[in-house]
């Protein structure tokens, strides 16, 4: 627990606008992904189990596309980033395998990567100093 505290104040005494640049632009990507699984959630449950009938591949892909949206909200606007972003990371993580043993998209392949290493990142040094989280922090 001291080293994750210890972790934290590095992160906010050293942290700059272009952490929280990226930060936001990770929340709008969650976010935009959220929107396209929404629309494609047949798609999605195929993708997930394609030779199961029941409905437990249709609530995983709901499931993701709602953790999507709203965790891409909140990471925009650093509110419970840690939070969110630990429910993004079995998404993620399933995003990377899939996209890796299944059918090889490569631009799928990087996204999910990229996406799963930003939120690692964020997961470590939280959401920075120009965040909500902070805002509250400070004005306990």
């Amino acid at each position: 627990m001291k080293t994750i505290v210890r972790m934290n104040k590095w992160a906010n005494a050293h942290t700059s606008i272009g952490l929280d640049v990226l930060r936001i632009a990770l929340g709008i990507f969650l976010f935009w992904k959220g929107i396209e699984f929404a629309g494609q959630t047949k798609e999605l449950a195929q993708l997930i189990a394609p030779n199961d009938n029941d409905a437990t591949p249709l609530i995983l892909a709901h499931y993701i596309a709602m953790c999507h949206f709203s965790g891409g909200i909140l990471v925009v606007f650093g509110l419970l980033t840690r939070l969110s972003l630990a429910f993004q990371y079995p998404i993620l993580i399933g995003a990377v395998i899939i996209n890796f043993t299944g059918e090889m998209d490569t631009l799928a392949l990087v996204q999910a990567i990229a996406a799963l290493l930003l939120a690692t990142f964020f997961l470590i040094i939280g959401s920075g100093k120009h965040s909500v989280d902070y805002t509250l922090k400070m004005n306990v």
